[in-house]
């Protein structure tokens, strides 16, 4: 039983590692290539149509691992199909050049993100899946497991960095490799098993929708709708910290700086941050519960946006590294342990399915509206157009991000009513 343990979590801790290698490889970069083919104005766009799929992609797909394809083989369905279109996007991305059109770019990138974003949730299924056939308690085993994603999400992020691919296309076919490594990988994962039963079963049973009925739960529904309005803040960093930091080169004080020339480095800092926070919430879910963890993760969101808009990178360079350390309590306290309380709170049978609703109301409804709504605020005070330093323009987008934030964290302490004990999330 133990090499089967073993064997379990090394096999899951590879499939992490790819994960979020496919996501890493131009996540925080793209924008960035984007603004030097002239599309800067539509950085927002690119990042929302991952919130767009998000809206539907997770939840068929889900229905379809509960139902009908078993979801580790499914994961490599999806993978497969990303890094197809993704290669794709690359090649027309290193045809065009600097002519690269919008409509044809975005096209293809958006069918890869179409087939991607249902990964995260089928991830974590084939997890969950994987450490109950070996008795093992999601909560605990989990967490060290996943903090390989965010490794590979780094070590993808580096690699882009250090191979010169953060401001052009090649970021593309760097996650198109992972992808079709992961594809065929996932077929060698656990089998999980679907949900066939010959029992009669009503219209919602049938299609698998049950996972939607949580809303009914007072509790739910309004964890789910505060899940929504933290995933607004999910991609902001992610599409526009980059560009951001880059902008800092129309400036001769700042233009040789490390956090210019490497920006994708710097940004890393967040995963490693995230890496180590993983290791906390076993901690934190067991001694505060899911509301103070939630809680504790907005108010991160606050300090990320509120020190880039105050930093710089010569002598405030220590507030972008702080940014940089709070987001790995911004980001885990909410997606990570927000999975794990969903997947506490329903049954084996729609757990594929409720996944992906937790998805869709973070990375699906949350983070369209964010990135759009990001995309307008900055536009707003930034000029694309311009060779001036916008420093001040970026300044006063980032603190209307924190404002945001802090709004969204007032309101979950008054609403949100959990009693926590400590055996329980």
């Amino acid at each position: 039983m133990k090499n089967e343990i073993t064997g379990t979590k090394f096999r899951l801790i590879v499939m992490n590692f790819l994960q979020f290698a496919v996501w890493g490889a131009y996540l925080t970069s793209m924008g960035t290539y984007l603004y030097n083919i002239g599309l800067g104005e539509k950085i927002g766009l690119f990042y929302a149509m991952q919130g767009i799929v998000s809206l539907f992609m997770p939840a068929v797909m889900g229905i379809i691992a509960d139902r009908w394809v078993p979801a580790q083989k499914l994961l490599g369905f999806c993978h497969f199909m990303g890094a197809v279109f993704m290669i794709a996007a690359g090649y027309y991305g290193m045809a065009s050049g600097d002519n690269t059109e919008f409509v044809s770019l975005f096209t293809l990138y958006s069918f890869s993100v179409a087939f991607y974003m249902p990964t995260l949730a089928l991830s974590n299924s084939v997890a969950y899946t994987a450490l109950d056939k070996v008795k093992l308690d999601p909560v605990i085993a989990f967490p060290p497991i996943r903090i390989f994603g965010t490794i590979g999400f780094i070590c993808s992020m580096l690699l882009t960095d250090v191979l010169g691919f953060q401001a052009n296309y090649m970021q593309f076919f760097s996650c198109a490799c992972f992808g079709l490594l992961l594809a065929v990988y996932s077929f060698t994962l656990p089998n999980c098993p679907v949900n066939k039963g010959n029992e009669k079963k009503s219209l919602v049973d049938a299609m698998g929708l049950r996972a939607f009925l949580l809303f009914k739960r007072k509790k739910m529904a309004i964890f789910f709708v505060f899940s929504m309005l933290l995933g607004v803040s999910l991609q902001i960093t992610n599409g526009f910290a980059n560009p951001f930091l880059s902008s800092f080169d129309k400036i001769p004080e700042y233009a040789n700086t490390f956090g210019v020339q490497h920006a994708n480095a710097l940004i890393s800092l967040s995963q490693v941050s995230e890496t180590l926070c993983i290791l906390l919430i076993p901690f934190a879910l067991k001694h505060f519960g899911i509301k103070r963890v939630m809680l504790i993760a907005m108010l991160a969101w606050v300090l990320r946006f509120g020190l880039f808009g105050l930093g710089n990178p010569g002598s405030g360079v220590w507030m972008f590294v702080l940014s940089m350390i709070v987001y790995g309590v911004a980001f885990d306290f909410f997606n990570i342990s927000g999975s794990l309380f969903v997947n506490k709170e329903t049954d084996l049978a729609i757990r594929s399915s409720a996944q992906g609703l937790f998805v869709i109301m973070t990375n699906g409804i949350g983070a369209t509206v964010g990135t759009l709504s990001a995309q307008m605020v900055v536009n707003h005070f930034v000029d694309f157009g311009s060779d001036a330093p916008q420093v001040a323009g970026w300044s006063s987008a980032w603190f209307v991000f924190a404002g945001y934030a802090l709004v969204v964290a007032v309101l979950f302490a008054l609403i949100f009513r959990y009693k926590h004990t400590p055996e329980e999330i």
